[in-house]
């Protein structure tokens, strides 16, 4: 089998000649991605490239700034540098008030750190929720090149937020869970109308290119122990289930993103009709093993997972090699397994010790996961 038959078999539950081995966010096939970049991560990718079955990350980029429109907000952006940290701070103006998000990105490490949200109470939410829609436009120019350098040796997938995590990422943490907590009726408001616009505008990205899996991000806010398992029936299962109706109306799939404690909503998750869930962690970043969760599972989803990224960034490799045995025993019968990291390295350079654990995890996997 090749790399992309080996893929599409495995998410949906068919037989494979080896368990598919992805690497993530570690895109071997994304010429444009900093790790396709970095000299220090030039051994390790190649060593993908030449040994894993891509699944690479893509999205095509859009109109929309903020708020699920392209509408054009009143907004301003500040620069400031110090050091090696550059910090963005947002202003905008809408309703008669001044709503601000802070960012900063430090020059080796490679992510956003949101410090401060849009929202600090639901007067702020309602007016950063009363832009008014406009239809986003996306553009796929670049779905060619993504496309030919993957070509059978992989897949492509591109990710969707759930109005659950937009709503979440209004505000703070602990001011989210106090907002879905205490004013449901609000927050459920709040997501009909995110929902809403999400809909109109996945479709109209999938009118115009659908590719072959869809993760969907977003039900990890709303699992224990940050709300309760109810909550998760009415927050996400109806709003996850029509995307991924959408989904498979165009004949392709879907997967769930959710770290943490699965173990309550896994019965819910099956009911959104998603094809797949990554990472499954196990215990003790979860709270169910794998094989636990292969088993309720019952070959309806997919389950993609779940090696942990600080094993491979600080563990032995005979020890990456003995959890990657484990994880093979656990959730290799019956096919509709992928493994994977839960996580992938964002520091450069990249660490000699994170890159031959990678080693070691994959060629154990070549090992362990034949059938």
């Amino acid at each position: 089998m090749n790399s992309r038959d080996r893929l599409l078999a495995a998410i949906a539950c068919k037989k494979t000649d080896r368990v598919p081995i992805s690497t993530y966010e570690l895109c071997g096939y994304n010429s444009l991605s900093f790790e396709n970049i970095q000299p220090s991560y030039a051994k390790l990718m190649q060593y993908i490239r030449d040994n894993t079955d891509a699944v690479t990350m893509w999205n095509p980029t859009s109109n929309e700034i903020i708020a699920q429109t392209a509408a054009v907000p009143d907004i301003t952006v500040k620069e400031e540098r110090e050091g090696k940290v550059t910090t963005y701070t947002k202003t905008l103006k809408i309703g008669g008030k001044e709503l601000h998000q802070v960012l900063k990105v430090e020059d080796d490490i490679v992510t956003v750190w949101q410090v401060k949200h849009w929202c600090d109470d639901l007067d702020d939410v309602d007016a950063f929720m009363s832009l008014p829609y406009e239809p986003v436009c996306y553009n796929f120019s670049d779905y060619a090149r993504i496309s030919g350098e993957t070509g059978d040796k992989g897949i492509i997938m591109l990710t969707l937020a759930d109005p659950m995590c937009v709503a979440a990422e209004l505000m703070s943490f602990a001011d989210y869970t106090v907002w879905a907590m205490t004013e449901q009726e609000h927050f459920k408001k709040t997501l009909d109308k995110i929902h809403e616009r999400n809909m109109q505008n996945f479709k109209r990205m999938m009118d115009m290119q659908a590719v072959d899996l869809y993760r969907i991000v977003g039900p990890e806010y709303c699992t224990p122990p940050y709300l309760p398992p109810y909550l998760f029936e009415e927050y996400v299962v109806p709003y996850v289930r029509d995307i991924c109706d959408l989904i498979h109306s165009y004949g392709k799939k879907a997967r769930i993103h959710s770290h943490g404690k699965i173990s309550g909503v896994l019965d819910s998750m099956l009911k959104t009709g998603a094809d797949a869930i990554d990472p499954a962690e196990d215990l003790p970043d979860g709270d169910i093993c794998l094989k636990d969760v292969k088993k309720k599972l019952q070959g309806k989803m997919c389950v993609f997972g779940n090696i942990q990224l600080k094993m491979l960034e600080h563990c032995s490799e005979k020890e990456v090699r003995d959890y990657v045995d484990y994880c093979m025993e656990s959730a290799k019968d019956g096919y509709g397994y992928v493994i994977m990291p839960t996580a992938s390295p964002i520091n450069i350079p990249l660490s000699a010790k994170t890159q031959d654990n990678y080693f070691a995890f994959i060629d154990q996997a070549l090992k362990s996961g034949k059938y």
